[in-house]
């Protein structure tokens, strides 16, 4: 189902930038604030983009730990970004680069070189304007060929390494016509013990922006619930802007309800008055309301699917969450996901994979929670549960198989055990002498062939499919023949290298080594996520039927002996 509306670049429009800052915490949602804003302006008709500052000294993600920072979000150019690139993928259906996302250390190891290099003829290199000047540059080529260009600025106001960004803002807003720039700033709105909004903390949010040198257009308050008239006339007037520049951006269900929030209150009228775009915009009854259509889905029944991971941390998977979300919109189906703790399996599931409908098993480094993997695919094999591997999880499936139907004893990875008697997965060749681990993986879109007349070929309709990668380890080539005429194939491949693996007479039982969970969409589920929750729905709906059947077999025979 088509989600995108169809929009032009206008290059008579001008550039038009929507800066984001947040005040009092962090995580309060103002990438989802700024990638809904950026949804309903696409919806009006305009091409917009989105770029994501942040200010950490790492030149990108790929080497953080899942547990501080949430997971690393490939992009089809192989770029290592933080998870709001996928938030705004989802939302704005679009694909991005390794451009759009600015760091410290990206910008930082630019500028130095520059001055190794000599370009700057030997002036002094400075915050400003060296630092400032090059974060405004990657700004503009981001924003190139686009009518609106959202920018987050990642961490709070007042973080002593976003400084040099905000005052890069300030400078840009300098620059800028100023009916060409728009500062959005997204704080916290607590209640007191007596049940009161209480907006001082917003006041000294905007009070720490000001001293800076930026003063908010729009202040989006996030509540438990919707700003009341007399909050947002307070923080009007103590703020310094129009109370009909005060929005509330409230808890909602899913996120993706929070466009329909945000158009409730106006907030993306507002934006286009105040860029001059509300007469070039579609009128509101020409634009698009599949996103409405498809996240409001009316949903029959509900199923359960484990995740088997070691990460206790719902951010370290956040797309595959958002994938089972997109594959059960689509289905008509809620999908509630059960998290299981690798570690615990690694002596036997206990139990705790019993009554769940599906498993999936996720990417992942390290030798913790490998074994408790293991197990969980064995389960799911044995006992027809629908299964997804994906990347680990598909190198994990081919151990399994290596050692409990091919009897290779002692199978296993090459990454986790060096000493393997089987490493049925290792690195390739041309991988040897592969040093560093930033940057150095198999990244970003890569094509594979899809075999006819397989499972594969039915979910992708297609005989090759183009998804994103980040591994290192492959299947080793030297274990192919012992897999032939085996009910696990490899139905997907790229040359040497095994992209995707299923298993005949099994409900579901797919593994990829790439993450197709980085392109799936609301109304364009990812092909593998789909067809999991379709098997997983067929499974629970003929668990149901044969229990009823049961019940009434046993009621009738009951009746018999009664009489």
């Amino acid at each position: 189902m088509p989600t995108e509306p169809d929009t032009h670049y206008d290059p008579t429009l001008g550039n038009k930038f929507i800066f984001v800052t947040g005040g009092v915490m962090s995580g309060l949602g103002k990438g989802i604030t700024a990638a809904s804003t950026g949804r309903l302006l696409k919806n009006a008709g305009f091409d917009v983009t989105a770029v994501k500052i942040d200010p950490y000294l790492n030149v990108d993600a790929g080497t953080m730990n899942p547990y501080q920072h949430g997971e690393v979000y490939v992009l089809e150019d192989g770029g290592e970004v933080d998870l709001d690139l996928g938030n705004y993928e989802r939302f704005l259906g679009v694909d991005m680069t390794s451009d759009h996302n600015i760091t410290t250390g990206k910008t930082y190891q630019h500028v130095i070189e520059a001055e190794r290099a000599g370009d700057y003829l030997g002036k002094t290199v400075q915050i400003i304007p060296h630092i400032t000047d090059d974060i405004k540059r990657r700004i503009r080529e981001a924003a190139e060929g686009t009518d609106v260009c959202i920018v987050e600025v990642g961490g709070t106001v007042g973080d002593i390494e976003g400084m040099p960004y905000l005052e890069a803002l300030r400078q840009f807003a300098h620059e800028e016509d100023e009916e060409d720039v728009l500062f959005v700033h997204v704080t916290l709105v607590p209640y007191s013990k007596n049940g009161e909004q209480k907006t001082k903390p917003t006041q000294h949010s905007v009070k720490e922006v000001r001293s800076i040198g930026l003063q908010p257009d729009v202040i989006v308050g996030r509540c438990e619930d919707r700003l009341d008239p007399e909050t947002k006339e307070k923080i009007a007037l103590f703020c310094d802007i129009p109370t009909e520049a005060v929005f509330s951006n409230p808890d909602v269900e899913d996120v993706y309800h929070v466009p329909l929030m945000v158009e409730s209150e106006g907030l993306d009228q507002f934006v286009l008055e105040r860029f001059g775009l509300d007469d070039r915009a579609l009128p509101a009854e020409e634009r698009t309301n599949e996103w409405r259509e498809i996240v409001t889905t009316d949903k029959e029944g509900e199923v359960d699917v484990a995740l088997v991971g070691k990460y206790d941390l719902e951010d370290a998977y956040m797309s595959i969450h958002e994938s089972l979300k997109h594959a059960g919109f689509e289905v008509g189906t809620d999908v509630n996901v059960e998290w299981v703790f690798a570690d615990d399996l690694a002596d036997g599931h206990d139990g705790q994979l019993e009554g769940v409908d599906g498993v999936i098993v996720p990417g992942g480094f390290g030798m913790r929670g490998t074994e408790g993997k293991i197990e969980a695919i064995r389960y799911a094999r044995e006992n027809e549960v629908p299964f997804l591997g994906l990347c680990l999880g598909f190198q994990m499936a081919v151990v399994e198989y290596a050692r409990n139907v091919l009897g290779l004893e002692g199978a296993h990875s090459a990454e986790m055990d060096e000493e393997t008697p089987h490493p049925v997965i290792d690195i390739l060749p041309e991988q040897y002498e592969v040093e560093n681990m930033g940057g150095t993986m198999r990244l970003g879109e890569h094509t594979t062939v899809i075999e006819p007349e397989t499972l594969a070929y039915e979910l992708y309709d297609d005989t090759s499919c183009t998804e994103r990668h980040r591994h290192r380890y492959e299947v080793n080539p030297e274990y192919f023949e012992q897999f032939e005429d085996e009910p696990l194939s490899f139905s997907g491949t790229a040359g040497n290298r095994m992209e995707i693996l299923e298993l005949e007479d099994h409900p579901y039982f797919l593994g990829t080594q790439f993450h197709p969970e980085y392109t799936s969409r609301p109304g364009q589920p990812s092909p593998p996520f789909l067809g999991l929750v379709e098997a997983v729905v067929e499974r629970a709906t003929t668990d149901t039927d044969d229990a009823e059947s049961t019940t009434e077999t046993d009621t009738e025979a009951e009746t018999e002996v009664s009489h």
